[in-house]
């Protein structure tokens, strides 16, 4: 990094030059790999602005990465990568969220979350809103299902704040934004006012520009705004949306926001072949659809792999059947009746493998939807080991989107590409697909060129654009010229020196002369371990991810290890031992292997079971009989480390905190858990509860396997804990419960799964299934108090082929002993409600919140939730990892000031207590609490 450039980012950013940040920053969701010299985690646009200027004087080249889910290229660099997803997330919603001011770290579904309390959102909704960011979306002007050109950011932006390369910062939204514009770059203001006299009086320039903007386009430079903006600071905000971070830094966004439409019906229509749906479009467009999704016999088939694969593709023989995913939205009932109405005719006029009704059901929708936006991740997922998944957009008028779709197989079966996959907005005539290929060799490189070269000559021959959402990027920045013709071309490369006249934004995005570079640095995705190997890239999974503001995201981790099999092919050693070294701690160490990366993954990657499998790689025998022998004598264990803490918490917490520390030197920090004076007494033994809980006459509904976590860390300050609340609940409602003689040596086998010691997980599967065996019958379900223990057992179970049901006592509690409590009222004014990752894997969010309302008058989950990290011993292993994991959460938390905290896992209760300062405790404390007889 240049020294200047150095010297900007020294006081406040980190600089990251080390191997493994620099190749886990390289992939983003394109099919792009460039390498980044060195990364930048900026802090604001005051430190941005320092960055360009210092950039523009070395010429050092500089891009900006946030969501990284573009899959244009436009996210790589081999120069400077500055990370603006991590300072960047504030989001103000403004006049009751008619209006959203939002920073580029910001995803669309955080915005979207927040607005959804006014009945409003964002105008853009792309298919990747739970990782793509406003930074993205603003950059790429980016569209999606409905919004078409009528609400993308664009056509509802209301104001920008930018960083020009010079380190002007320009404020759309002020009063005096042109003056304040002129002032500081007179000569950028009176160049943008020739280009667009130039634009303006050349009728082919405008007639070309009117029929491209017709329709989706993000082809080069937004051109169209020198026909409809005048103002310098509204001419050149314009300008920058969708120019791809090459002109400016996008560091704020208000957008005026649209209403969320709450009565909707959807429906997903399979018709015989890919001719028939899209033929059906214009019918279909006129009824008032808000959304026609397309999708190709390719789609469905890969569709159907899904666990919850819609009814609708299910059931028939697949051939060449394509479908509709075909959606209404209105404000009431009434209106929708009448929609719907207008389209039930309108579908069963066109040949349908069976009858598709609209249906109001969410779940059915969530299906629908669930298969669409993860389509792309899904079938690029489903590709051979060793291939790189390319994914084109394109739009047409809609007219000629069925014969462009039938020339678009033509290609792909002349060219080899037969696994190629068409779907996309098939409303706006805009339509994705995807190639799979080494794209390596002299013949494969040949091939896709000359697949491009027939594809751009369709879509311009059907009077198209070749890029409608995804942006020009690298991908087409060699056919920017052929789209819009050396007379608009010309404008875009001088609208690009004039913003950036030392050319250090983006280099090869967008403008560039080589006719070749949308074959230069294509990604060669190397065969890795088999739990990750199906990975896109995608990024979907890095909002979700608790140590994504510490060390490395799950993309990240399986990027790296991407780059370790690459540089162990190429036989540099010395790179693989560099990386390797570092990936410990980054990759390893602070992994919580909680799974939330497999909730949002499009192909259910738990990016956890990698982790744990070089975990268990790296697992010393001294170490494996040392957790084996802990398996042999788990209740002898709990009850010392009970002990432990309780000893602890009666010496002063210097002392005991010294002495981890120092074991921890010694040892190793992944070894000794840290002591700190949050932590709390030791628990109770579990076997007072033995044989059973309730009256004794009455039938048993459960085997009740009180978790070994409640009993070596005790309960929150002036609590009783979970177990003890749990047994109240269940005397006071009569119901009867079974405890296994052995339960002080039963675990559900997640602290040796996490840590990778298999056998000693065995050991305890064993013991567990002999338990549930011994006279106790399987007719009944097994119930256990801290939701990461009932995910725990019911996964041990699942691998033994054990037919027993795991309920978590949340769940049994809501189902079993509330109906038999009889009436009580709340308690409590406000209740903040931490969910767990185990939790929102097993479904529990919403019995959580139910129970939550019967203790409490107002209930809030906070918007920045997230696994906390604690993740049994992780958060005392590595305390950083949850400090971060929780700081957003715990900001919201400490601002809503409620009168109680609760979860439904005694480590997550301890991680939220320690980064909030409020005491946490299991939510059935608070409902023993309010049922308690008055006395």
């Amino acid at each position: 990094m240049p020294a200047g450039v150095a010297a900007a980012v020294a006081e406040t950013s980190r600089v990251k030059t080390r191997a493994l940040d620099r190749v886990a920053y390289a992939s983003d969701a394109s099919h792009f790999l460039l390498t980044p010299s060195a990364v930048v985690v900026a802090e604001d646009a005051a430190e941005i602005a320092r960055i360009l200027r210092a950039a523009t004087a070395a010429g050092s080249p500089i891009a900006f990465r946030s969501g990284g889910t573009s899959l244009s290229g436009q996210g790589a660099t081999d120069g400077i990568l500055v990370d603006v997803r991590r300072g960047f997330r504030r989001v103000d919603v403004l006049d009751g969220g008619r209006r959203v001011r939002a920073q580029p770290g910001a995803t669309v579904r955080q915005v979207n979350a927040i607005l959804a309390r006014h009945g409003r959102r964002l105008g853009p909704d792309p298919a990747s809103e739970a990782a793509c960011t406003i930074g993205g979306v603003v950059s790429n002007n980016s569209s999606g299902m409905a919004c078409g050109i009528v609400e993308n950011t664009y056509r509802t932006l209301e104001s920008l704040v930018f960083v020009l390369p010079s380190g002007t910062v320009v404020d759309t939204a002020a009063p005096d934004a042109d003056a304040a514009l002129t002032a500081a770059e007179p000569e950028l203001v009176a160049g943008l006012e020739r280009l667009r006299q130039r634009v303006s009086g050349n009728a082919d320039s405008v007639s070309r520009i009117e029929r491209a903007f017709a329709m989706k386009n993000t082809m080069g430079y937004g051109v169209n705004a020198f026909l409809d903006f005048a103002s310098p600071a509204d001419l050149l905000a314009h300008l920058v949306i969708g120019s791809e971070g090459t002109l400016a830094f996008v560091a704020e966004a208000t957008y005026r926001t649209v209403p969320l439409h709450s009565h909707i019906a959807t429906a997903l229509a399979v018709f015989p072949d890919l001719d028939a749906a899209t033929r059906a479009l214009p019918g279909l467009v006129s009824t008032g659809a808000a959304t026609l999704e397309l999708m190709d016999s390719t789609s469905i088939r890969v569709g159907r792999t899904l666990r919850d694969a819609p009814a609708a593709i299910r059931g028939f023989e697949l051939r060449d059947q394509a479908a509709l995913l075909v959606e209404y939205q209105a404000d009431d009932e009434h209106a929708l009746a009448a929609l719907v109405d207008a389209a039930t005719p309108a579908l069963a006029d066109h040949p349908l493998v069976a009858p598709a009704a609209l249906s109001t059901d969410p779940r059915e929708r969530a299906a629908a939807w669930k298969l669409r936006k993860g389509l792309y991740a899904t079938v690029a997922g489903a590709r051979p080991s060793g291939t790189t998944a390319l994914l084109e957009d394109v739009v047409v008028p809609v007219s000629e989107l069925a014969s462009t779709c039938g020339e678009l197989q033509v290609l792909f079966e002349r060219y080899g590409y037969r696994d190629s996959v068409i779907f996309g907005h098939a409303k706006d005539g805009n339509i994705h697909f995807m190639l799979t290929d080494r794209f390596e060799t002299d013949e494969q490189l040949a091939r896709f060129s000359g697949f491009t070269e027939d594809m751009v000559d369709l879509v311009l021959d059907a009077g198209g654009n070749l890029k409608a959402e995804h942006g020009t990027g690298r991908a087409m920045a060699a056919y920017v010229r052929r789209q819009y013709g050396d007379e608009l071309y010309g404008v875009m490369c001088e609208l690009k020196r004039l913003c950036d006249p030392a050319g250090i934004l983006n280099p090869g995005v967008i403008i560039d002369e080589d006719p070749r570079a949308h074959m230069a640095n294509i990604k060669l995705a190397e065969t890795i371990e088999v739990e990750a190997d199906r990975c896109v890239e995608c990024g979907y999974c890095e909002p979700v991810c608790p140590s994504k503001d510490i060390t490395l995201t799950p993309r990240q981790r399986i990027v790296a290890r991407r780059a370790i099999a690459r540089a162990a092919a190429a036989g540099d050693d010395r790179l693989v031992g560099e990386l390797e070294r570092d990936y410990d701690y980054g990759g390893v160490q602070t992994c919580a292997v909680d799974g939330m990366c497999q909730t949002a993954c499009p192909v259910l990657i738990n990016t956890g079971a990698l982790v744990k499998r070089l975990r268990s790689e790296k697992t010393t025998a001294p170490a494996a009989a040392g957790w084996d022998a802990a398996a042999r004598s788990w209740g002898a264990v709990t009850r010392v480390g009970a002990a432990a803490l309780s000893i602890a918490d009666a010496l002063p917490a210097g002392v005991v905190t010294s002495s981890t520390d120092a074991a921890r030197t010694l040892v190793g920090d992944d070894t000794v858990p840290r002591y700190a004076a949050d932590l709390p007494r030791g628990g109770r033994a579990r076997r007072r509860w033995t044989p059973g809980i309730g009256p004794r006459d009455e039938t048993p509904l459960a085997v009740y396997v009180p978790a070994c976590v409640n009993s070596m860390f005790g309960p929150a300050a002036g609590g009783i804990g979970v177990t003890d609340a749990f047994a109240r609940l269940a005397e006071r409602a009569s119901v009867r419960l079974i405890v296994p003689d052995a339960v002080e040596s039963l675990c559900c086998g997640t602290p040796w799964s996490s840590k990778g010691f298999t056998t000693g997980r065995e050991r305890m599967a064993e013991r567990v299934a002999a338990s549930l065996s011994d006279g106790i019958g399987r007719s009944i379900p097994l119930v256990t108090d801290a939701s990461s223990c009932t995910e725990g057992f019911a996964q041990l179970l699942e691998a033994r082929g054990i037919p027993v049901e795991v309920e978590d006592a949340v769940a049994f509690t809501r189902r079993v002993i509330v109906p038999r409590l009889g009436a009580f009222a709340p308690t409590l004014d406000a209740l903040t409600l931490h969910p767990t990752c185990s939790s929102r894997q097993l479904g529990l969010d919403p019995v959580l919140v139910e129970l939550g309302r019967l203790v409490a008058r107002e209930v809030t989950i906070p918007d920045d939730w997230g696994c906390c990290a604690f993740a049994g011993d992780r958060g005392m292993l590595h305390p950083e990892l949850t400090a971060s994991a929780t700081s957003a959460e715990a900001a919201e938390v400490r601002a809503l000031d409620a009168e109680a905290h609760a979860s439904c896992n005694r480590t997550c209760e301890l991680g939220m207590t320690r980064a909030t300062g409020q005491e946490y405790s299991h939510v059935l404390e608070l409902l023993e609490e309010a049922t308690r007889p008055a006395s």
